[in-house]
C-alpha cells in the first residue's frame, strides 16, 4: 500500500518543469498586439487606445482600449474619450497594492461612468454615446459597458466569452421591464396606418438602448451605470474583439470569429469591417478593435521580434491544437484551460453598485 501511494503522488519531471514555467509566465506581463479599424459614415465613432498607462511611476504598464459610439452628434463621445479614464482613475484610493487596485477597479469604473455623465449633462448638450471600456492589467481584464458596442473574448483554448451586456431593448427583456416599471413607454415607431416598424425604443427620447452617457432629452431611467465584468486569463492568453453596432447588426459572433481566425490583429479588424461593408454596404459608422493578449516571448531584450516570429507566436496561440490521450494528462497538470471570472455586476441601481 505504501508503494502504491508513493507511485500515485509521483509527477513526471517534464510536468513539474512546465508548472514552474507557467508560474513564471503568469508573473510576467503579456505582450499586447492590437488593430483598430473604423469606416466612418456619420463620424460619430471614436476610439481610445493607450498601452502605456501606469498606476504609479515605476509600475508595470496597463492597457486601455475603449470604443465610443455617439448619437445625435459626437459631443458626448468626444467628451467621454477625453475624460472618462481620468474620472475612473481618480475614483481609486491611492497607495493600494496591485491586488487591491484590481479589486477596486470595478467600483471605480461605475463611479467614473456616472461622474462623466453628470459632467457632460452639466454642459447642457444633448448628444449621447454608448461606451465599451476595457482595461488589461497583466492577465486580468476588466470591462465596463453601456449601450450596444459589444465585446467578446476568444481564449487561446478556443472558448468564447461575452464580456459586455447588450443594452438594446430589442434583445434585453430585463432592461425593458426596468424601464416600464419606471413609467417609461417602450414601443416601436408607428406608421400612419398603425403598423409598428423599427426597433423597440423608449420614450421620451426615442433611444433604442437603455444605458448611455449623455442624452439630456431622454428619460431619467436611461442611466450611465455600466455592466462590469472582470476576468483572469490563463497564461495562454486570448483575443478580445470590441465592435460597434455597425458590426453586430451585420455579423454574428460566429461569423466574426471565423473571419478573424488565424489573422494578426490589424488584419483581423480590417477583414471584419470589410466584410460588413461587403454584405450590407456602409449604413453606419463601423468600428472594430482586435486585441491579442499573448504570452511574453523569451527573446533577448536587445533583439526585437520579427514579423515572422510574431506570426509563429500568434499561430501557436490561436490555432486549435490537436490533442491525443497520451498528452492529455500532462496538459491538465501544466496548462490550465480556464478563464476565471472574478467579478460581474449588471445592476442599474447606483446605490447597490457603490455600497
Amino acid at each position: 500500500m505504501a508503494v502504491a501511494k508513493k507511485e500515485k503522488r509521483m509527477v513526471p519531471l517534464e510536468v513539474l518543469l512546465k508548472r514552474e514555467l507557467w508560474r513564471e509566465t503568469m508573473e510576467e506581463q503579456p505582450d499586447i498586439l492590437y488593430g483598430v479599424v473604423c469606416q466612418p459614415k456619420k463620424g460619430e465613432d471614436f476610439t481610445l487606445v493607450n498601452t502605456q498607462c501606469r498606476r504609479f511611476p515605476g509600475d508595470p504598464f496597463f492597457s486601455v482600449f475603449a470604443l465610443f459610439d455617439g448619437h445625435e452628434g459626437c459631443a458626448a463621445a468626444i467628451y467621454s474619450k477625453e475624460n472618462l479614464l481620468d474620472n475612473i482613475l481618480s475614483a481609486i484610493p491611492k497607495n493600494l497594492s496591485r491586488e487591491q487596485w484590481l479589486a477596486a477597479l470595478p467600483r471605480a469604473l461605475v463611479s467614473g461612468f456616472v461622474k462623466t455623465d453628470k459632467e457632460f449633462l452639466d454642459r447642457a448638450q444633448h448628444s449621447g454615446t454608448t461606451v465599451t471600456f476595457v482595461i488589461i492589467d497583466g492577465w486580468v481584464v476588466t470591462i465596463a459597458s453601456v449601450g450596444d458596442s459589444l465585446c467578446i473574448l476568444e481564449s487561446a483554448e478556443g472558448s468564447v466569452h461575452y464580456l459586455s451586456e447588450d443594452h438594446r431593448l430589442e434583445f434585453n427583456n430585463k432592461e425593458v421591464e426596468r424601464l416600464i416599471a419606471s413609467g417609461v413607454q417602450v414601443r416601436r415607431l408607428h406608421t400612419v396606418g398603425g403598423t409598428e416598424v423599427g426597433p423597440l425604443r423608449c420614450w421620451p427620447g426615442g433611444l433604442s438602448v437603455s444605458r448611455t452617457i449623455g442624452d439630456r432629452n431622454a428619460s431619467t431611467a436611461i442611466v450611465p451605470i455600466p455592466h462590469v465584468k472582470q476576468i483572469k486569463l490563463s497564461n495562454a492568453g486570448g483575443r478580445i474583439i470590441i465592435s460597434s453596432d455597425g458590426v453586430w447588426d451585420s455579423l454574428t459572433t460566429e461569423m466574426v470569429l471565423n473571419i478573424s481566425c488565424g489573422l494578426p490583429a490589424v488584419k483581423a479588424a480590417t477583414e471584419i469591417v470589410e466584410e460588413v461593408v461587403h454584405l450590407k454596404g456602409l449604413r453606419d459608422d463601423t468600428t472594430c478593435i482586435v486585441v491579442d493578449i499573448l504570452p511574453p516571448e523569451k527573446l533577448s531584450p536587445s533583439v526585437a521580434p520579427s514579423m515572422k516570429q510574431r506570426m509563429v507566436t500568434f499561430k501557436s496561440v490561436f490555432f486549435k491544437k490537436s490533442c491525443d490521450s497520451s498528452s492529455k494528462y500532462h496538459r491538465e497538470l501544466s496548462e490550465p484551460d480556464l478563464v476565471e471570472e472574478i467579478f460581474e455586476d449588471g445592476s442599474a441601481v447606483l446605490a447597490q453598485r457603490l455600497r
